[in-house]
């Protein structure tokens, strides 16, 4: 069962840091950049500064295949979608979860 959720940016790090873990299928979708790959690790923040919560990714792709680290504090407000695997199988749609960022407030 594919599991779909609408998230503010500050829900969608808290998101991150409670549920995604190493080995997690992980496609983050922002500002221009599509990044799917596997989780290798989970930097927490800098407990001085606040600043942090990176993500290494283990990038798939048929052209690019590198690892990456994304600071989700300075992108969080670009974010447009994420899909998570827990299970870490990419044709695992039973698990699958899609977040969507909510973009502006509805009641404007």
């Amino acid at each position: 069962m594919v599991k779909e959720i609408v998230l503010e940016p500050d829900e969608i790090i808290e998101y991150v840091r409670n549920d995604v873990k190493k080995d997690d299928v992980f496609e983050l979708a922002y500002n221009r950049i599509f990044a799917p790959g596997i989780v290798l690790g989970i930097t927490p923040e800098d407990e001085e500064t606040g600043e942090g919560l990176r993500i290494g990714l283990q990038l798939t792709g048929e052209i690019l295949s590198d690892y990456v680290e994304i600071d989700l504090h300075r992108v969080k407000d670009e974010i447009l979608e994420i899909r998570h695997n827990p299970t870490g199988d990419k044709d695992d749609e039973e698990n699958l979860i899609i977040i969507e960022a909510r973009m502006f407030d509805s009641e404007v």
